[in-house]
């Protein structure tokens, strides 16, 4: 379905023309160029997800722009068989002076679908995108958002056999995020071939059974979705360690000084604190019982959700993750405010300092509502000196002679 064959690109610097003058009559070579991508090979096989994983200047939006076909490899070779859309940038493709109307018809019909295909699938994407009388505007006057909408709509609409997406649904509002990911499962669970490019690996987990890890250019990894992404977040993590100790300390995308989240429409935490314990900075001791009380509010009550919980050491050491799905629970729904308790009856851990993640998701475990990062969220305190992190249960078993 897709095939990656030793690819290489190189961005090349020509300078101005008085420059590629000076070094064509001095008989100068042209500067080096920039390697975005160095002798990339993969091949996906037909109904498989496909992550893309990386920092930013990696060399991913590179690599789909070049199986999109919106630029050429430097070397190497691309195959792709079947129906291909993408997804790459907002509003790559539209004609700016075209109602959205206009192009869905003229995108469809560069896809290579016939006058019926289009006039099939347009009641599809209208019912989709949800941009009632602007669908008849011209696109020049839509938001970021807006033209989300459209494309992703018309891209999933035309019944493609490969589907492209680099980070498109960071734009948007909750409740069309939402819709997007299911649509996304649907595709890869009906047999589709996706390649997806995201920072969120939650959502890399849920749709890939393999991944890409990209590391300035060259390929720095790659299998199993649970394997790649492991590695992945122990180099992010040892990165994010190195900075601390150098005194940088960059703020998470999307997060406030309080540690908490932008909340998404539909839904909101209203409330994270811990029952049994009081003060700035709680303290336990341990085998002592830990409770914390979480509360939400819901615009929507048929919406359903799901908690996960995080508790990680301060140097960002994962100690315990608790989900609701996870343990079993129905999803929360039915009401417009809910409120749940996590209970730890002795709270096994030793000692040191730890921070509380709180995150509100879909009955799916794939869209994040709103979430609450709660730093020196509390500390733990042992009665004599003892090393390691947390007591496991055990005993000891004496033989006698």
């Amino acid at each position: 379905m897709v095939e990656v064959d030793r690819v290489t690109k190189i961005y090349r610097r020509p300078g101005s023309g008085w420059q590629r003058l000076g070094r064509l009559l001095a008989h100068r070579p042209a500067p080096e160029g920039f390697v975005a991508l160095s002798d990339v090979s993969f091949a996906l096989p037909r109904g498989e997800g496909f992550g893309v994983v990386g920092e930013n200047g990696a060399g991913k939006s590179t690599l789909l722009k070049i199986l999109a076909g919106v630029t050429s490899p430097t070397s190497g070779r691309t195959a792709v068989r079947g129906r291909l859309t993408s997804l790459l940038e907002l509003g790559a493709g539209f004609h700016p002076d075209f109602s959205g109307r206009q192009n869905i018809q003229l995108t469809a019909a560069l896809l290579g679908l016939s006058a019926a295909e289009v006039r099939d699938c347009t009641p599809q994407v209208l019912d989709f995108a949800e941009l009632g009388a602007d669908i008849d505007r011209p696109v020049r006057t839509y938001s970021s958002g807006m033209a989300m909408r459209l494309g992703f709509a018309i891209a999933t609409s035309v019944a493609p056999d490969v589907l492209i997406v680099d980070e498109a649904l960071s734009v948007g509002d909750g409740y069309f995020q939402k819709k997007c990911m299911d649509r996304l499962l649907a595709f890869v669970e009906g047999g589709g071939t996706l390649l997806f490019c995201s920072h969120a690996m939650y959502y890399i987990s849920a749709f890939c059974r393999r991944v890409l890890w990209l590391h300035e250019g060259r390929m720095r990894a790659l299998g199993e979705t649970a394997e790649v992404v492991r590695e992945y977040e122990r180099y992010l993590l040892a990165r994010s360690a190195a900075a601390a100790a150098a005194g940088e300390t960059p703020a998470a995308a999307g997060q406030s000084a309080a540690g908490a989240a932008v909340p998404r429409a539909g839904a909101r935490l209203t409330a994270v604190r811990q029952t049994r314990v009081t003060g700035e900075w709680p303290s336990y001791r341990s085998g002592e019982p830990f409770e914390l009380e979480i509360s939400w509010e819901t615009d929507d009550p048929a919406l359903a959700f799901h908690l996960g919980v995080g508790i990680n050491r301060s140097d960002e050491l994962e100690v315990f993750t608790f989900s609701t799905a996870w343990s079993g629970l129905e999803p929360f729904t039915g009401r417009r405010s809910h409120t749940v308790r996590l209970r730890l009856d002795e709270l096994p851990l030793v000692k040191g300092d730890f921070i509380l993640y709180i995150f509100l998701m879909d009955e799916r475990l794939l869209h994040v509502f709103d979430r609450r990062i709660v730093r020196s969220a509390f500390s733990v305190t042992a009665e004599r000196y003892e090393a390691g992190l947390f007591h496991a249960p055990h005993r000891w078993l004496v033989e006698e002679e």
